[in-house]
């Protein structure tokens, strides 16, 4: 049994999202202060940090993702562990969603099966020890 026509192309849709962020994360430099690499995209210096002198709750994703996408996921880890996860997360996605729209494969199905409060709520705990994390790394 496949799926049909409008999850294929929502999967394609999804697929396309997933690629254009990688692609992003691919063409920006991490910055080597494990944070701020977002001002690349034009985007102003964070907020956050400026008013509290601390990282904000996703201070280093973005320097993460551009240290992903060079190769080096140890790297990526080290300035911001959900960072990290979160890129390899959308990298899987991305093949996971090409080979749903491509095939009509179910993985899709099984995959959203997987979206319980539980694991929402394990994601929002690591979302928050990689904040502790950035704040004892930075010193702050």
């Amino acid at each position: 049994m496949r799926v049909g026509g409008g999850a294929r192309v929502f999967a394609l849709l999804l697929a396309i999202g997933c690629a254009v962020v990688l692609s992003v994360a691919a063409w920006m430099s991490p910055s080597s202060a494990g944070h701020g690499t977002h001002t690349q995209l034009g985007l102003a210096p964070c907020g956050w940090m400026m008013k509290y002198g601390t990282p904000c709750p996703t201070c280093g994703m973005t320097t993460s993702w551009a240290r992903a996408a060079e190769g080096n996921l140890a790297a990526a880890f080290v300035t911001q562990p959900f960072g990290s996860l979160l890129v390899v997360l959308t990298a899987a996605m991305f093949w996971g969603a090409l080979y749903v729209a491509a095939t009509g494969s179910r993985l899709g199905v099984a995959a959203t099966s997987m979206l319980r409060p539980s694991v929402l709520w394990t994601l929002a705990g690591m979302a928050a020890a990689a904040w502790v994390y950035k704040l004892v790394t930075t010193g702050r």
